[in-house]
């Protein structure tokens, strides 16, 4: 993978991207509650993904395997895994891929509701600049594979993928031209709410 530092020109909406939010997952090291849903700071933390996700893209799509009717409260397409089993988030970025209305499509999980306001416009300069087929976030060493951008054209890569039994988000990206993005100063940014606990600290210390 290659990797360089996004610049930083302020939020905005970048033309021509679908935006995928992930909540297909069962919930498991929260009880099994859908993470979605659960409230923070009266209201359900897809509701704050949106809020900073939605302006930077031109079209939303929900990936849920579950409460499907709750989502559809928001407004946007919900779209479930094909896979059954809850296959985990490459699952839900090819059906993401298979809706698109817009060549490029951009991901992040519903469980981090202070992701980046820049972050699409970071992610396609690098894309672009780097003639890549995904770009991928990174604070330091560690990179951050469901807040991406991708080519609808990988669909039929990441079908076949699924197909063959692949499931690890990271054997599928080892074979594709990747860039990494860095937001080293703002990593906290990036923090998802997996557990209870997690969801309490935040409520605490989150202003």
């Amino acid at each position: 993978m290659n990797a360089l530092r996004a610049d930083r020109t302020g939020a905005g909406s970048v033309s021509g991207i679908t935006g995928l939010i992930l909540a297909g997952g069962q919930g498991r090291r929260m009880g099994g509650v859908d993470k979605g849903l659960r409230v923070l700071r009266g209201k359900p933390m897809v509701a704050w993904v949106l809020e900073r996700f939605a302006p930077q893209v031109d079209e939303i799509l929900i990936n849920a395997n579950q409460n499907h009717e709750q989502y559809a409260r928001f407004g946007h397409a919900v779209i479930s895994d094909e896979i059954g089993g809850f296959a985990g988030p490459l699952a839900g970025l090819e059906r993401g891929l298979a809706r698109a209305r817009h060549e490029l499509i951009a991901s992040v999980p519903c469980d981090s509701p202070f992701l980046p306001e820049h972050l699409v416009k970071n992610l396609r300069g690098a894309l672009t600049a780097h003639n890549a087929q995904l770009a991928v976030a990174k604070t330091g060493d560690q990179p951050h594979p469901v807040f991406c951008l991708c080519r609808r054209e990988l669909h039929a890569h990441l079908r076949a993928f699924l197909g063959d039994g692949g499931r690890k988000i990271d054997a599928w990206y080892a074979s594709l031209k990747v860039v990494e993005v860095s937001f080293d100063d703002e990593p906290e940014s990036f923090s998802n709410i997996n557990t209870e606990d997690e969801l309490r600290r935040v409520e605490c210390n989150r202003s």
